[in-house]
């Protein structure tokens, strides 16, 4: 597998890359939805909740919180996860900016 040379690209760039990349396993967006209507909760409900193994689930949780748009606290032997209300708006900043930007030559294709 070939280097993917990252440091050719902005930092702006690498960062768009790296929260689609999370994102875009459909298991992480459940996760995320479950969480935002739970308002917080304990891995073992997400795993009854969206029907994967509890070590897939942790995974998953894994990646989310390596962004940071999930947190969680130890309560006793579970954790509890919730959204990370500061990082979720700055994800969604960054999306919104690049969706955002004009397309110069509609029509040219």
């Amino acid at each position: 597998m070939g280097v993917t040379k990252s440091e050719i690209f902005s930092e702006s760039q690498n960062q768009i890359a790296t929260i689609a990349k999370v994102l875009g396993h459909p298991a992480r967006i459940a996760i995320l939805q479950q969480i935002i209507k739970s308002k917080s909760c304990i891995c073992g409900d997400l795993v009854m909740e969206i029907g994967l193994a509890q070590p897939t689930i942790s995974q998953h949780l894994r990646e989310l919180k390596n962004i940071g748009v999930i947190k969680g606290d130890i309560e006793g032997t579970r954790v509890c996860y919730c959204i990370n209300e500061k990082k979720w708006g700055e994800i969604r900043d960054v999306l919104v900016s690049f969706f955002q930007q004009d397309i110069i030559g509609k029509e040219c294709c």
